[in-house]
């Protein structure tokens, strides 16, 4: 079986996690723009020609795409969270 990334069709796709059945399905990621797809979801998220046309991806998408933020870390402790305002700022 040939394996395409469905969202930009790059041809490398490595398997990054296997059901605790074998054989039952796997889970893979594309090196290129990093989607993500168990085996066992409907053709439309695993099948590139049936991948819908408006969430697909060039090399042209990807290379002008802005710079995606880095996640804050999150507080220790959900009572650390409500110490320093975390959870009332992330509310308003």
């Amino acid at each position: 079986m040939t394996c395409i990334c469905p969202r930009c069709a790059h041809g490398t796709v490595a398997t990054v996690a296997t059901s605790p059945v074998p054989g039952v399905w796997d889970v893979l990621q594309c090196d290129r723009c990093r989607y993500m797809w168990r085996t066992t979801e409907p053709d439309r998220r695993t099948r590139r020609e049936l991948y819908p046309a408006e969430f697909r991806l060039t090399q042209a998408d990807l290379d002008d795409a802005p710079e995606v933020p880095s996640v804050p870390p999150a507080p220790s402790t959900p009572a650390t969270a409500r110490a320093t305002g975390a959870i009332r700022k992330a509310a308003s």
